[in-house]
């Protein structure tokens, strides 16, 4: 669950944090009171797309921090599968946002807002004010089948797009296998160039970082006989150089050392320096007699870099990338010398995958067409349960004439809200109030159906009123029982439903107006509730209608 979300310098807020609770947390607020940036901002904390404009004036920056606490063992798992770790069942996640920039981090570490979005995906769902209109792209409602069987379809729609791309790579390259004798001569004979330029240079693995190397050893020869030669003065080849000194300090410590065992302990440690720099003397010295610094040696090392360089800018930025591609091409030689050979190869090749598609686009079929009945009992109820008292609710299935990654299934919702009304696919008959509760239902379905566990909706109630509105809250409310939800409402009859209830509010300070959201007491949700039913006149008839709606929502709980 999202147990707590803090913003600072971001729209119209200043810094606010809201601790929620399980079960319906309800925010309200007067119109322009800044309730769109709550949902704004987690959507930021959850990987959206971030812009500079959102930062408060003179701000340096803005932040968004949201708190989850995870404790179901499966959840665990499939994070511990993308590398987020929980520390003490929570993961904390952050977008720092700057002109230019912003950083994402989970748990501290920086990841990519896209790692940030998938990691979501399995902690919330937010519902936005214009989601609904998803509903009405039939191309979305093959999505929200597999979503309700997501656990029996998961792994063979892998396989399938797996086995889907390799059909579209081997389809593309036997469309490109069409080439007549005199350009397969001539493509031949270009590649049997190429790749005896390659043969020729002799490369071995490794060779250009070794060759790179030694040519910056060689290009600053001079600095390193002086600076070795030097070192070897200094510390064995002067008059007066270390070694010297270092053995008539041994000497001077040695004549006194078996009168203070301290002595005797600095004099074994001098001993041992004595003797690295004995060691160092003889290296320093084999080094300078063994160097090969000559200027012959210096062009060839240059030459053959250059060699490697050339064909790096052909073939591949390393050696072992240019020997990559000499078999590639010593490949491609061997298809056009069988030319007909590697066609009809290709053929099969596409024949078996066309089979493999054909057998996994008929499975995850069958299974899509299992969940479908069940979605579709499962969607009549929820939308009775939302006052859709006659509803008929279908989803039906037709045939691709290709295979798509997603199979060969085309699925299209359809509907009728009134009695004796023919069924019609859903875009053609649903109001933008049957489109909120339908795709409010479609959430609450899904949700009983994976492990994600909390839901925000964000403005579900448009366009609905009166009994409806009653309809909405308390599914709501029975949906909260399972899930945290996090809903930003207008209507009465939903904020009274709340367990936890914030107000969102705007005030002015200091020459600028700034919007803070805080957690009401049972008296002042009651004074909310008041306000949303009467507007700017509260009367004692509105706050005591405010009070007995309150009431009846316990009752519902």
């Amino acid at each position: 669950m999202l147990q707590s979300l803090h913003v600072k310098n971001l729209a119209l807020i200043d810094e606010a944090e809201v601790n929620f609770e399980n079960g319906l947390n309800i925010l309200t607020g007067e119109t322009g009171a800044g309730k769109s940036i709550i949902i704004g901002s987690v959507n930021l904390a959850l990987g959206a797309k971030a812009s500079a404009d959102l930062i408060r004036k003179d701000a340096p920056y803005g932040l968004v921090e949201l708190v989850f606490s995870v404790k179901d063992k499966i959840l665990r798992k499939r994070l511990n599968q993308l590398e987020v770790f929980p520390e003490e069942d929570e993961i904390i996640m952050t977008r720092k946002i700057m002109t230019g920039r912003s950083i994402c981090r989970i748990n501290g570490e920086t990841v990519s807002a896209s790692h940030m979005r998938t990691i979501a995906s399995l902690l919330i769902d937010i519902h936005g004010q214009h989601e609904h209109q998803s509903l009405l792209l039939a191309k979305n409602h093959l999505k929200y089948v597999d979503a309700y069987g997501q656990g029996d379809l998961d792994g063979l729609k892998k396989q399938l797009s797996e086995a889907f791309h390799k059909y579209q790579e081997k389809k593309a390259e036997l469309h490109a296998a069409s080439m007549d004798e005199e350009q397969q001569a001539r493509e031949i004979s270009f590649l049997q160039f190429e790749v005896h330029e390659i043969e020729e240079a002799c490369l071995v693995s490794g060779e250009d970082q070794d060759l790179e190397s030694e040519y910056r050893k060689l290009s600053n020869s001079r600095k390193i006989i002086q600076a070795a030669g030097l070192s070897y003065e200094f510390t064995g080849n002067a008059v007066e150089n270390a070694s010297d000194l270092m053995g008539r300090a041994l000497r001077e410590l040695m004549s006194v050392s078996e009168y203070d065992p301290k002595l005797e302990e600095l004099t074994g440690q001098l001993q041992d320096i004595d003797s690295l720099l004995s060691d160092f003397n003889r290296e320093i010295s084999d080094y300078l007699s063994e160097a090969d610094f000559s200027d012959e040696m210096f062009v060839k090392v240059q030459q053959r870099l250059d060699l490697i360089n050339h064909l790096k800018s052909k073939y591949g930025d390393s050696v072992e990338k240019i020997l990559e591609e000499k078999e590639k091409k010593e490949a491609r030689i061997e298809q056009l010398l069988n030319y007909e050979n590697y066609r009809k190869e290709l053929q099969t090749n596409l024949e078996n995958l066309e089979e493999i598609l054909t057998e996994l686009s008929d499975t995850i079929s069958r299974i899509r067409r299992k969940y479908a009945k069940e979605l579709i009992a499962e969607m009549t109820q929820a939308l009775q349960d939302l006052n859709f008292l006659d509803v008929q609710f279908d989803i039906r299935f037709e045939k691709t004439k290709n295979f798509t990654e997603e199979g060969t299934d085309q699925v299209r919702f359809f509907i009728s809200t009134n009695p004796g009304e023919a069924l019609k696919p859903l875009e053609q008959t649903a109001s933008g109030g049957e489109l909120s509760r339908i795709m409010l239902a479609l959430k609450t379905v899904l949700a009983g159906n994976d492990e994600i566990e909390t839901l925000i909706f964000d403005e579900i109630d448009s366009g609905i009123s009166g009994r409806t509105a009653q309809k909405v809250a308390e599914k709501m409310k029975m949906t909260a029982k399972a899930h945290q939800i996090i809903c930003i409402t207008h209507l009465p009859q939903i904020a009274s439903m709340s367990d936890a209830h914030f107000l969102i509010e705007k005030k002015a300070r200091q020459g600028t107006t700034v919007s803070n959201i805080r957690p009401l007491d049972r008296e002042e949700s009651i004074l909310e509730l008041a306000r949303m039913l009467g507007g700017a006149k509260i009367t004692d008839t509105v706050k005591q209608s405010a009070r007995e709606m309150k009431e009846m929502a316990d009752s519902v709980k």
